[in-house]
């Protein structure tokens, strides 16, 4: 399926592994080019150089976890090449544990995290998408805002905010040509679920309804297809990819 992308343009955040990493593949498979970003300078490297292998992709060493290094990172992708079409807002995960365990700085930590970084992304992207009359946000959450995950309460507090702020982001863009939404994974086999669950991912797949963990690549190629062409009347959603783990109906 030919996705109508080729030579977009797209910043991809936190992308140097996992989720973030198989979004970029899945867009340069298509033809965009990317700008993806890590801390890890080795395992930056590494992966820059699996994805120049798919397509044509540069990288920045950089920080996401902070607005300074969300929007330098978003500038620095621009710049490179030549303005951006598609943005993919994704960070780490904040640290695990339960209300008891946090205090008022861990919780400022995490919405700084996945909140305010991507807040910050997109006012230094959506603008000139705006002016240029087409683009697209796709953010990385979580299922934890529809259902929130035990032990995970500094996550479930920041990625609510965070879908509150890109439901009414989507809201004001839309006639510009630029849709907004978020995609919100459940247990997918990453580094992010061995931590949680000390390396044993049994566990984890017996508590979804496949009984099977998803597959990253699969995810990425959920969030290329937010990014196509076809994809031009889906706006201001929350989509969950996740197994059927989420049990509600909305």
């Amino acid at each position: 399926m030919d996705l109508g992308i080729d030579g977009k343009r797209a910043a991809v955040a936190a992308s140097s592994a996992g989720l973030g990493l198989e979004a970029a593949r899945a867009l340069a498979r298509d033809g965009v080019r990317v700008a993806i970003c890590g801390r890890d300078e080795a395992r930056l490297a590494a992966a820059t150089a699996d994805l120049q292998n798919v397509g044509d992709v540069v990288s920045f060493v950089a920080d996401v976890s902070t607005t300074d290094g969300a929007t330098a990172f978003v500038e620095q992708a621009s710049a490179a090449l030549g303005g951006l079409d598609i943005l993919v807002p994704n960070a780490g995960g904040p640290p695990i544990g339960g209300s008891d365990a946090m205090d008022l700085d861990a919780y400022r930590s995490a919405i700084e995290l996945n909140l305010l970084s991507t807040v910050a992304m997109c006012q230094a992207a959506v603008p000139a998408m705006g002016r240029q009359g087409w683009g697209r946000v796709v953010a990385i959450t979580s299922i934890s805002v529809r259902q929130p995950i035990d032990g995970l309460i500094l996550s479930n507090t920041a990625r609510a905010g965070l879908t509150g702020f890109l439901k009414t982001l989507a809201l004001e863009v839309a006639a510009n040509g630029v849709t907004v939404n978020s995609v919100q994974p459940g247990s997918h086999s990453t580094d992010r679920l061995r931590e949680r669950y000390g390396g044993d991912l049994s566990g984890a797949a017996a508590n979804v309804p496949t009984k099977v963990l998803g597959r990253p690549e699969d995810f990425g190629a959920v969030v290329a297809f937010l990014c196509s062409d076809q994809a031009r009347f889906i706006t201001g959603a929350a989509i969950p990819v996740d197994g059927g783990s989420h049990r509600g109906l909305q």
